[in-house]
This record gives structure tokens, sequence and C-alpha cells, in this order.
């Protein structure tokens, strides 16, 4: 096992029992400055290790002895919470005197650390589950030594910031800060200046994680999503296959429609009861099932292996959610596919995805076989150039008296041919641009 013989020994074991040959690119430039106590940012896809970029900092500071809550670890979902609740289990194998508590949606507030004895040394759970138990005097966070924000993007777009700060204003021991984000939006400037102490910034291109995924578009024409869903999915077999919606009924009529067509699914949504929550999360990671339908709470909350094809019903309000859809797959040095069903209204919006390097391929699934579609984002070619064959014709006219300056005045005639279709072109273009935007305003309005 390629690794840092720094780390402890319990730490290594830690890492051996996840099966890890050596550490990701974020993992390591984490553990470098979190060895040195510093505040960090971490900028990372989908896929790159992130969870464990924390984890192992933990097993390296943290005290099983101690009979205080030294980590608080903060996440945006139940889902999220749960899982990397999951994910810290290997720990108690290592320690297991180790305290660890879940506080997320669907337990007893009142229940929650009441059956512990003693405080849990690592604490995770939601914003919102947190701010509950430490305002009713259930959780101490004055000797936490580390607080990890992981996804703060979605942590500020959810609107936890409040709760967030109203645990870490009482927090009496500065904490190290780790703050894991997959974007950097403006917004989290305004968040990193407030609770991080000159934080190290690490954002690391690892290319041997990075996803791949074809990007193909399904045009759904006059057919509803949930029909268009079920046509393409006698065109592939997929290990596992991610079905998102926009909508909690956009995802209920999925799966009603598929059942009726003998289709079995998990149905995974924010709408559904805690219990029946993390059933379905239990069940999508011993892979019962083969095909998941899911709204955006699951898009960033369900980190499972396996999942080779992820299916779009069309596009969310956010645009970098739909990257999020498709960074499910093509994980690991495998190939995945990412569909995307798409209507006339979506247009505006994979052009803008184009532009960012997301790179569509457009197919129909009929009579049984694959076949090419009609591209929409091959552009229609809008004539630039200028009419030559007018310009010719401008300049060999015959002139039967020379008169002066005549090269001057044929220059200024072609100059005007120019002109006039350059003004063309660029209406054509404010034409075409205003379609897109009232498009767009009108999509956004529906919503």
């Amino acid at each position: 096992m390629r690794m840092n013989k720094t780390l402890k020994e319990t730490t290594l074991r830690f890492i051996e029992l996840n099966g890890f040959e050596e550490l990701t690119a974020v993992q390591n430039e984490v553990l470098k400055y979190t060895s040195k106590q510093k505040d960090v940012i971490a900028l990372s896809k989908t896929g790159t290790g992130k969870t464990h970029a924390y984890l192992i900092p933990i097993m390296e500071m943290i005290n099983p002895q101690s009979d205080k809550t030294q980590v608080l670890i903060s996440l945006p979902t139940r889902e999220l919470a749960y899982q990397v609740y999951q994910n810290c289990q290997p720990m108690k194998e290592v320690f297991p005197d180790l305290r660890i508590q879940l506080l997320a949606g669907g337990t007893d507030k009142k229940k929650s650390l009441s059956k512990l004895e003693k405080a849990p040394h690592i604490v995770i759970g939601t914003p919102g589950r947190i701010r509950d138990l430490f305002v009713s005097n259930a959780l101490r966070v004055d000797f936490v030594q580390m607080f990890v924000i992981d996804e703060a993007d979605m942590t500020l777009e959810f609107g936890f910031l409040e709760d967030i700060d109203a645990v870490f204003s009482h927090m009496v021991k500065d904490p190290e800060v780790l703050c894991f984000s997959a974007t950097f939006p403006e917004e989290l400037s305004h968040f990193v200046s407030r609770y991080l102490d000159h934080p190290k910034i690490v954002q690391v291109t690892d290319r041997k994680r990075d996803p791949r995924i074809s990007h193909v578009l399904i045009n759904c024409k006059h057919k509803e999503y949930h029909e268009v869903v079920y046509d393409i999915l006698g065109g592939f077999k997929p290990y596992i296959c991610l079905i998102f919606a926009n909508s909690k009924d956009e995802a209920d009529r999925t799966y009603e429609y598929l059942n009726e067509k003998g289709i079995k699914a998990l149905l995974i949504h924010g709408g559904l009861d805690s219990r029946t929550r993390q059933k379905a999360i239990k069940d999508l990671q011993s892979r019962k099932y083969t095909y998941v339908i899911a709204s955006d709470v699951a898009s960033r909350g369900i980190d499972i292996e396996g999942i080779s094809h992820v299916i779009s019903m069309g596009l969310p309000k956010q645009l970098q959610f739909y990257m999020h859809r498709a960074g499910r797959t093509g994980r690991n040095e495998k190939d995945g596919t990412c569909f995307l069903l798409y209507k006339e209204e979506d247009l505006p919006s994979i052009r803008l995805l184009n532009k960012k390097g997301v790179s569509f391929t457009a197919r129909e699934y009929k009579k049984g076989q694959w076949k090419e579609a009609s591209n929409p984002m091959k552009k229609r070619q809008v004539k630039t150039d200028v009419d030559e064959k007018q310009i010719v014709k401008t300049l060999t006219r015959k002139n039967e008296k020379v008169k002066p300056n005549y090269k001057k005045k044929k220059n200024q005639e072609v100059e005007k041919i120019k002109r006039k279709k350059r003004r063309e072109f660029i209406q054509a273009k404010i034409k075409e641009e205003r379609k897109e935007r009232y498009r767009m305003n009108a999509r956004n309005k529906e919503s």
C-alpha cells in the first residue's frame, strides 16, 4: 500500500479497511494543511474522494478516551448525513470505544442523545437538527476541535446559514474549519470570510478520477418525460440507472407509470417519510434495484458505486445540478452515459451547457434500434460573408467613361454592400437571442 508513512498506525488501518491503495489528490492536499491545523476550503468534484478527505484528518486528531464532543460534521440533507455516518463506521473497528452520533430528520429530538451516557466524539447531522440539539442543551460544542461544513454551496442555497451561525458563534474554542464545496458561488466568499481564518484553498485536478460521461440528447417531441423514459429503457442494460425528476410529483408520476408497465423501480425524494427514505437508501446501497427514480434532493446525496446510466427528465432550475446528476456515473475510470430528455423550452439552457464545455450527441430509439438524430447544438449556418457575386459585379462593371476617383467610388460601393450584409447578420442574431430570452423567461414563470 503506497501511503504516507507519517500517518498514525490507526489512520493507516482505517485507510486499509476502506480498501484504498493510495490517497486521492484532494485527500493528500487537505491532509497537508490539516496536519498544520489550518482552515481549508476544498473545491472538489463528485467522485474525487472528498468525504475521506476530512475523515482521514479526523482519524489523525480524534481522541476516543476523551469524554467531549470533538468533531462536528454538517451536511445539508439527511441522505448525505446518513451516508457520511455509514462511511464513519470503519472508524469504530479501529477505535471500539469511539462514539459517533447521527443527527438528522426522522429521529426523536429528545431521544437523539439520551441513549448515550457520554457525549459523542463525532456528531454528524443536518444544520437544523444540530441547532435543535444545541439549543435544548443536549449537545455541547465548546470543546469541538474540528468543524466540517460539507456541500457548503448547497448549505447556503437551502438557507441553513442561520443554523450554522447559531452553533458556530457559541464555540468557545475556535475549531479548525474544513469547508467542502463543488462550486464557489459569490455568496460563499461572505460565508468563508465570516467563519474561516485565512483558509488554504485546495483545488486540484485529478484526471484519474475525472468522470467519463457521454451526454446524449433525446428529443421528447410531443411525449411526456415519463413516457420517453419508458421508451428508451429497452435500449440499454444498466447496472444501476438513476432517473432524475425536477419535482416530487414528476418522480411519483414516473414511478407509477413504470410500475404499470411492469418495471420495478426504487423511489426516493423529500416527500417520503423518514423511515421510507432510510429504507430506500439501504435498498439502493444493497443494489436491490436496477432503476432508481429521484428528485434533486438526492442528486448530491447518492454516492453508490456501479451507477452506469443517468436519465435527466428535463433540466433543473439551476444548471449546475445537471452536472451533479450526470456526475453520479462515469466514476473511477469507468464509462457512463447521461441521457438528457429535452423539450423545445430546454434548448437555451442546453446551449449554455454546451458553451460551458458539455458536448452532446443526439440520438433516438426506434423499433429496437438507436439512430442518430438531429442535433440542436449544430448551429444554423447564418451567412456572415458578404455577397461575393454582387461585389464582383460591382468591381468588374464596365465604365464607358472613366470618371475621376472611380476606384474610390467602387471601393465605397463595396463597403456599402459589406455594411448592409453585416447589419442583416446582426439583426438576425438579435432576433434569435430575443426568442431564446423569451422562451427562458416563459419557462421561469411556469416553474
